[in-house]
């Protein structure tokens, strides 16, 4: 098998890769492939389709891996270049996250004890109005006027605002 398809494979992956010790090597490898493949019990019906095909996947393994490798090394490029963290790991982004999410848990903590119980369980605990009103014994509306009440209240934390029905804090 090896002389009878060497020749002919090595001069297709030289014409793809245009390196000839490039090539020698995907030839290496597609017969190394093949004859694992046959050791392993597969049964190859067309010896050189499978050979080709085997050398062609390796050239477009390779391409990528060159592609991945084609960058700019960051270290060398000056603090002007280099490209800006995600805004999620900015530290004024990170910090306003922070305000934002204590802002809430005040919002959730100023709450009526029902209201809190009712908003925690439904939307930290995952039960539903109705699971909700039967452990804590109210109606499913009920419930889902605390859970709105919280909303409300967490949304006008967020909004640097005071809760509707709540007088502003006095500075």
């Amino acid at each position: 098998m090896l002389e009878r398809y060497h020749r002919e494979l090595l001069n297709f992956l030289t014409r793809h890769v245009r390196d000839h010790h490039t090539a020698a090597d995907l030839t290496q490898e597609s017969f190394a492939r093949v004859l694992g493949a046959q050791s392993a019990g597969q049964v190859v019906l067309d010896m050189r389709a499978l050979l080709f095909r085997t050398a062609r996947n390796l050239v477009i393994d390779q391409h990528r891996r060159h592609a991945h490798r084609q960058h700019e090394d960051l270290a060398g490029l000056g603090e002007q270049e280099q490209p800006p963290a995600p805004r999620h790991c900015q530290p004024e982004e990170s910090l306003a996250q922070g305000q934002q999410a204590r802002a809430v848990l005040q919002a959730i903590e100023a709450l009526p004890p029902r209201c809190r119980e009712a908003f925690v369980l439904n939307r930290f605990e995952g039960l539903s109005h109705q699971e909700v009103a039967q452990r804590m014994g109210i109606s499913k509306n009920m419930v889902a006027q605390h859970v709105a009440r919280a909303l409300l209240s967490c949304q006008a934390s967020l909004d640097g605002g005071t809760a509707p029905g709540r007088p502003a804090a006095k500075s």
